[in-house]
């Protein structure tokens, strides 16, 4: 999509009638609460399984009911939104069901070229290598596995279907099963991201990039809760081999995280350069949410294993604040708010134009 027509589409906005609408998936609440706490109107376009959700925690002032996500790309769904003064706010389930978003004339806060990087994952390495990070390396072929590796998919699959595998033999053995279990597709296998598993302690740090005040800002840290590796542990080792457990990757939930102190400046270093590489890749470059995903080693150094170039569920934790954001703004701050400020602060100066795509 020519940004041009997105930027053609804002300026005919009411700038005192915004609305913010996402879909309701992922860190939709996240979202919708803190665009009602910057004093917006909500939209929460849903399918009917997840409606109760929404008219439960009352976050969305409208409900738009779909037949499933890709109805966001219908003509008549889309000059509705346009009518409403809606910007959409992106979540994981944009790359995971919709995808290309070519065809979306509505604005969309941040930058939905660096989305579509994010789920390239051949693109997404060039970004964080060309930011100057630390990265696991990666295997071209199974056949090429020379040490512990984890297998990935294309999207934000929220780790379903990922598995570890030593060699060839344990990658296919491993990809059959998961096949089997309903867990991937046949196709999802031979579009696999094979990378060097490195052990540590995983940490998700959720940063904002606002073009407004011109600076990085760490909002929430988080760790994930995944089935069935963090389920294992309450298993005996005599019964996990009996009955031959393989664990797999699907996020259930997340954990809030206060890292050493020490260990933010390593974080705060990359998310500064991925924004300046940003710029480079696709203008204006990262505008609001992103997600450095990292490993720290025994030596606390820390090594980045994926970018989120959007808001990400692990957010959640930080809802009304987290302490980082409190330190920085000194009052409840968390993602969803920290979007709808930025949009609102950009309302109020007519720049708009500087935060969608």
């Amino acid at each position: 999509m020519d940004r041009s027509k997105i930027l053609e589409v804002i300026r005919q906005y009411d700038r005192n009638s915004i609305t913010i609408a996402t879909l309701g998936s992922h860190s939709a609440l996240n979202i919708l609460r803190g665009a009602k706490d910057e004093g917006f109107k909500t939209i929460c376009l849903c399918r009917e399984k997840e409606r109760i959700i929404y008219e439960s925690f009352g976050v969305a002032d409208e409900i738009l009911g779909l037949r499933d996500y890709p109805d966001l790309l219908k003509k008549s769904m889309q000059e509705e939104l346009v009518e409403k003064n809606a910007i959409l706010i992106p979540h994981g389930s944009f790359n995971a069901y919709i995808g290309n978003l070519d065809e979306l004339i509505v604005p969309v806060f941040g930058n939905r070229m660096l989305m579509a990087w994010e789920v390239d994952r051949e693109k997404q390495r060039k970004w964080l290598l060309d930011a100057g990070l630390t990265l696991p390396k990666t295997f071209e072929r199974p056949e090429d596995i020379d040490g512990l590796a984890i297998v990935k998919y294309p999207g934000a699959k929220g780790g379903m279907g990922y598995f570890l595998a030593s060699n060839s033999g344990e990658f296919y053995e491993k990809a059959k099963q998961m096949v089997e279990n309903g867990l991937i597709g046949a196709e999802e296998i031979e579009n696999a991201h094979i990378q060097e598993y490195i052990v540590g302690a995983n940490v998700y740090f959720s940063f904002f990039y606002s073009p407004m005040l011109g600076r990085v800002e760490l909002i929430a840290v988080d760790r994930r809760y995944e089935a069935s590796v963090d389920g294992l542990g309450r298993i005996p080792a005599e019964q996990q081999l009996k009955v031959d457990i393989m664990p797999t990757y699907t996020v259930i939930g997340n954990f809030p995280v206060v890292l050493r102190e020490s260990l933010l400046a390593q974080a705060i270093k990359a998310a500064r350069s991925v924004v300046d590489v940003s710029k480079q890749i696709a203008h204006p470059g990262m505008v609001g949410p992103f997600c450095l995903e990292a490993v720290f080693d025994e030596n606390a150094r820390m090594v980045v294993f994926e970018i989120s170039a959007r808001i990400v569920a692990g957010s959640n934790v930080g809802i009304p604040a987290s302490p980082y954001s409190y330190v920085l703004f000194g009052e409840p701050m968390y993602m969803g708010r920290r979007i709808a400020r930025e949009i609102r602060i950009a309302s109020e100066k007519d720049m708009l134009e500087e935060v969608v795509y």
